[in-house]
């Protein structure tokens, strides 16, 4: 059976999907998997910031759009830019294990974030984390940074930046574990919804591909996200709002943990969750109307006033 694996062209993104790929031809053999680049909004401008960027999907709809068209058969994303509402017609037949969803911090001078000095600069392209820094630590200055891993690493320290911070998943999965200092506790930064985890995307009617594929999906890691999706969704549904969410699954019992910031960092609800994991779907729903019912809907109301300026 051949099978068009459809990815963005980055160095993480290849290898992702390269690590897919080889799970997939594990799993059945005789499998001819091709690779198919495909270059999307966000590869394209490196500059814009991710929130003003309009339209959501702006590192998987072109991705998608080959799907629908018949040009690849399997997409692999990185499930945190996936946006909550999928296309008519597609599927996500699995989602792998989860790498670690937390944050890493990056500096050549300070051990940790608490380390840092009066007005000292933090790079970051995610309004996420900007509002919890803000938030714990007034007393630093966060600015704005896009590019591959590579590139973030270099302009940080152009720009004179004492710290910068990345997904830990991603310098994970290029074996860069010795480019970070320290790994931030989700207590301190909670992490995006979904992040760490892969979707693979098919077309719903491709039942005979589903079997393939769906043998790579994670039980626990499925339930996690959705309900930290579902929060997402409950809040606006924006994958680059200033929400984070983590879950965690023991036996029949989940666990689900919820953020909601101002992008200056002064309002941030942090409230948690839990219930049985058959239904994670109610759990981050229920947990995302609490928030929005302790002050998250004026906090919501002023994001979309700062960010439509």
């Amino acid at each position: 059976m051949k099978i068009r694996l459809g990815t963005r062209a980055s160095l993480l993104a290849r290898t992702q999907s390269g690590w897919v790929a080889d799970r997939l031809r594990e799993s059945v053999s005789g499998l001819d998997i091709e690779e198919v680049l495909i270059e999307t909004g966000g590869d394209q401008d490196q500059e814009t910031a991710l929130h003003e960027a309009g339209a959501p999907g702006v590192f998987t709809a072109e991705v998608e759009k080959a799907l629908l068209d018949g040009k690849v058969d399997l997409a692999v994303h990185s499930l945190k830019d996936l946006p909550i509402r999928q296309p008519d017609g597609l599927v996500l037949a699995a989602i792998p294990e989860r790498e670690d969803p937390r944050d890493a911090w990056i500096s050549l001078d300070h051990a940790a974030l608490v380390d840092m000095p009066e007005g000292a600069i933090v790079a970051t392209g995610s309004l996420r984390r900007r509002s919890q820094i803000l938030n714990r630590y007034p007393h630093l200055r966060v600015e704005g940074i896009r590019g591959n891993i590579d590139t973030r690493m270099s302009k940080y320290r152009e720009r004179g930046a004492a710290g910068l911070i990345l997904a830990a998943s991603g310098i994970n999965r290029l074996s860069r574990q010795s480019d970070y200092r320290a790994l931030i506790s989700v207590t301190e930064m909670t992490p995006a919804p979904g992040q760490g985890a892969l979707a693979l995307e098919i077309r719903k009617e491709d039942n005979d591909l589903f079997d393939i594929v769906s043998k790579l999906d994670h039980a626990d890691t499925r339930d996690c996200v959705t309900a930290e999706r579902s929060l997402l969704s409950g809040l606006g549904g924006g994958c680059h709002l200033p929400v984070g969410a983590i879950a965690g699954v023991s036996g029949d019992h989940l666990s689900l943990c919820g953020v909601l910031g101002s992008l200056d960092g002064v309002d941030l609800i942090r409230l948690s969750a839990e219930g049985c994991r058959k239904d994670p779907l109610k759990i981050g729903a229920d947990l995302a109307a609490l928030i929005r019912k302790t002050g998250g809907d004026g906090i919501l109301e002023k994001l979309d006033e700062g960010l439509t300026q």
